[in-house]
């Protein structure tokens, strides 16, 4: 069993921003297998089925971003897996826009979401996939910036590209494992922003 975490605010207003980026690869991903993302358990919206051959649980907390740690601890215990079968999805202001990046661990780096899963799980040797949004404009607010959704049909575009290639990632992983997923994000990101 693995499971593939989005993250993400729940709620209406917090739809398709930039912050959560994590759910819309969820419910790419789920769209694409069947697998309804709709049970409630372990503070999250829960899916399993099957893809690519591997059971799977698909979830979105219902935590708040900033306690992303909570839901996914109960998850990790709930379905007692290991680090290597954890995957957490999320949106980083220090990638551009239409940047996709894999790795086997690391930091929280900004983002306070990853930093509760971090501090709560006691680790950092999970795996994570990263969606880039890029930086705010000048005189901008980080928290208003990643609040907001995607203000051209441009940006809206590579955003759409972005988080395809991000679910084609979560199948690679599966798959093949971390390494040959994290090889396709580098390859097929888009290197430069219009």
């Amino acid at each position: 069993m693995y499971v593939i975490v989005g993250l993400g605010n729940p709620g209406r207003k917090y739809e398709h921003t930039r912050h959560n980026a994590g759910f819309d690869v969820i419910e790419m991903l789920s769209q694409r297998h069947s697998i309804p993302v709709t049970r409630h358990k372990c503070s999250s919206s829960v899916g399993e089925g099957v893809i690519n051959g591997v059971r799977v649980a698909l979830a979105r907390p219902g935590t708040y971003m900033n306690l992303s740690g909570q839901a996914v601890v109960e998850l990790v215990n709930w379905y007692k897996i290991g680090m290597e079968n954890l995957l957490v999805i999320y949106d980083d202001v220090d990638l551009p826009l239409g940047r996709v990046r894999v790795r086997a661990r690391g930091s929280a780096g900004t983002h306070n979401g990853m930093r509760s899963i971090i501090y709560l799980l006691g680790r950092d040797d999970f795996p994570r996939l990263r969606l880039g949004t890029g930086r705010p404009p000048e005189g901008w607010d980080l928290a208003d910036y990643v609040l907001t959704g995607y203000d051209t049909p441009e940006a809206r575009k590579i955003a759409f590209d972005e988080y395809a290639l991000g679910a084609d990632c979560v199948e690679l992983f599966l798959k093949e494992g971390v390494e040959k997923a994290a090889s396709h994000a580098s390859q097929n990101s888009i290197k430069e922003n219009p």
